[in-house]
């Protein structure tokens, strides 16, 4: 038993935020029909790096899903598309406000159908608002959000996150809600409900004390490389070969454990250093006494002795470090699995890991239409097998 078996989710969106939420109900059991237009199907299927002329990226968005055509600009498509959502537990979409409401399929519509319908609607701005109307990928979210204005070098451009981490918030912001409804509805007896995330949103709610900071002191954050301002030391030092480590010893007590390790009892035993508001106002000495020591070590040599005296330190991995990385392989986060075409494939497994009721991989990515025929077969495809 997986904790979401037999939810029926019909999935409407495309690309990665609508998407990714699919795929995580999946991963824990939810039976997931994604829709895709006719042609080449979700846009996603020819991102970055193909093989077999699929996305590799296409592979793990769309693990344990179900694939069906239907042109949602067509009203016979449209009417199959409400059937779906009469059955449905949830739906999902990630287009542009009013886009549904067009097509027949918008909350009204299909609240009336089944009034037990749970509707996560992803977009850029929100379904109101002076901005609803603009159309707004994860980057605009980012950006909006108070994200971009932080990540880079101080006096330098902002830079962009390496991953459409904006798309993936307000997915994972999304997933929450329909978890809630669902228990609303399930365990209270209430009927299903509209939950509205908007990217920019998903993006702000992580952005910390940004807010009471301007509030209280008009105090703006601003760039700060690879250190976090405000906590000390948490930083980016380089080492003897050129390459840095992170270290991370804002504790006060992991403070003076990192202070011993380095060899400086003199700021270890500083009264000045003792708590973090005070370490802040020393930020560079701090950082210069960590980075002289750094600089005569490997990072595994760093890495030992810091570990040994239990103060946080970790490199910079790339994803070839991930991939052989032993922790990652000791709790199962790479997982090798086969695509359609039998070809095998190293995949994130998947988070987070339940104990009584864990997710899993039951099968790959579909096929476009793969499943079309069970659509005419009339019902809800509920095939929990794994599929080869």
């Amino acid at each position: 038993m997986q904790a979401l078996q037999g939810i029926k989710v019909l999935e409407l969106g495309q690309l990665i935020a609508g998407p990714f939420a699919g795929k995580t109900l999946g991963d824990f059991g939810a039976d997931v029909i994604k829709v895709e237009p006719p042609g080449v199907g979700d846009p996603l299927r020819k991102w970055r790096l193909l093989r077999d002329g699929t996305s590799v990226w296409w592979e793990v968005q769309s693990r344990n899903k179900r694939s069906v055509v239907l042109d949602l600009r067509e009203p016979a498509d449209q009417e199959v598309a409400r059937a779906l959502a009469a059955e449905a537990d949830v739906v999902i979409e990630n287009f542009k406000p009013g886009t549904l409401e067009g097509w027949g399929l918008g909350w009204e519509r299909l609240h009336a159908l089944n009034p037990r319908l749970v509707m996560l609607r992803i977009s850029g701005y929100g379904q109101t608002g002076p901005y609803k109307d603009r159309p707004g990928f994860g980057v605009i979210g980012e950006s909006m959000g108070g994200l971009r204005y932080l990540t880079g070098e101080p006096g330098r451009v902002p830079v962009r996150v390496g991953v459409s981490i904006g798309d993936t918030l307000a997915a994972l912001h999304g997933v929450i809600g329909v978890l809630m409804a669902l228990y609303h509805r399930d365990a209270r007896g209430g009927e299903g409900q509209s939950i509205d995330v908007a990217l920019y949103e998903s993006v702000f709610n992580v952005m910390e004390s940004l807010l009471p900071e301007y509030d209280a002191f008009g105090a703006v954050r601003e760039r700060a490389g690879s250190a976090l301002p405000g906590i000390v030391p948490s930083n980016a030092y380089r080492c003897k070969d050129g390459s840095y480590v992170l270290v991370a010893g804002n504790g006060d007590s992991i403070f003076r454990r990192l202070m011993a390790a380095i060899g400086r009892p003199d700021l270890e035993a500083d009264p000045a250093l003792a708590h973090n508001d005070g370490r802040v106002t020393h930020t560079q000495r701090i950082d210069g006494a960590i980075e002289a020591w750094t600089t005569q070590r490997t990072p595994d040599e760093v890495v030992a002795a810091l570990d040994a005296a239990r103060v946080p330190v970790g490199r910079i991995s790339s994803i070839a470090d991930i991939a052989r990385d032993p922790q990652y392989l000791a709790r199962g986060m790479i997982v090798e699995t086969r695509d359609r075409n039998g070809a095998s494939l190293k995949v994130p497994g998947v988070v987070p890991k339940l104990s009584a009721t864990p997710g899993a991989l039951r099968h790959p990515a579909p096929r476009l239409g793969e499943h079309d025929e069970d659509l005419r077969r009339g019902g809800w495809p509920l095939r929990d097998t794994p599929e080869d």
